[in-house]
């Protein structure tokens, strides 16, 4: 099935630090604003900010079309400090056709913009130019588990790979995935390590996803 993500909602417990991040810095559309949270319209996709006790990080991706990638690197590099690995701040993947540039908010998320190469897009980048959410980490002690309960309401590995509870696995196809990780995992292109924090994905089809503090499902 391909995943579609409606909407996705994160937590912080640095709300403001975020709003003015991804609003002023990065210029991304402010939709709703509450007490506790904020949300941004990334192309189709929303995504949420909610005021939390405790600090969360994770890994998202941004698909962007693959002819603005060396815009957005240069609009990025403006704004933010790009990351590397290896001494390289760009990637290109091969089995997705996409490059991929990355860099982390102030929280420590660590955030991807895909430039997927069968994506066309006309004139200058901008934030008008994101496409939707690509990519959404679910970090948890128990992928097996999850993975079942995904597999569950159709969400599958991709192109039907096993599940490896210890490494990074992606679940969807096309150009919209989610990523299953166990704890404790450095993110590529990042300093940064994978931990376990509660989240909420909508989907196109109504399908939710809930994960909870420990990581998994209570739902399910």
């Amino acid at each position: 099935m391909i995943i579609i993500f409606k909407a996705v909602k994160l937590q912080t417990n640095r709300l403001n630090e975020l709003k003015g991040f991804y609003q002023n810095i990065l210029e991304m559309p402010l939709i709703d604003e509450g007490i506790d949270s904020f949300t941004l319209q990334i192309g189709s996709s929303a995504l949420t900010f909610k005021e939390s006790p405790l600090p969360a990080a994770y890994h998202f991706a941004i698909n962007i079309p693959g002819t603005q990638i060396t815009e957005a690197k240069k609009w990025l590099q403006a704004r933010v400090e790009l990351n590397l690995e290896d001494g390289n701040d760009e990637i290109y993947y091969k089995s997705f056709d996409a490059d991929a540039i990355y860099f982390d908010d102030p929280v420590g998320n660590v955030v991807e913009f895909i430039g997927r190469r069968t994506k066309s897009g006309a004139g200058d980048f901008t934030p008008n130019s994101l496409m939707n959410i690509s990519e959404m980490s679910i970090t948890t002690p128990y992928v097996s588990e999850i993975a079942l309960n995904l597999t569950d309401i159709g969400v599958n590995s991709r192109n039907n790979n096993p599940i490896d509870p210890d490494s990074l696995n992606f679940l969807g196809k096309d150009d919209t995935y989610i990523i299953l990780v166990p704890p404790n995992r450095r993110w590529y292109f990042s300093d940064k390590f994978s931990e376990t924090c509660p989240l909420e994905i909508e989907l196109v089809n109504g399908h939710s996803i809930l994960i909870d503090k420990r990581g998994l499902m209570p739902n399910r």
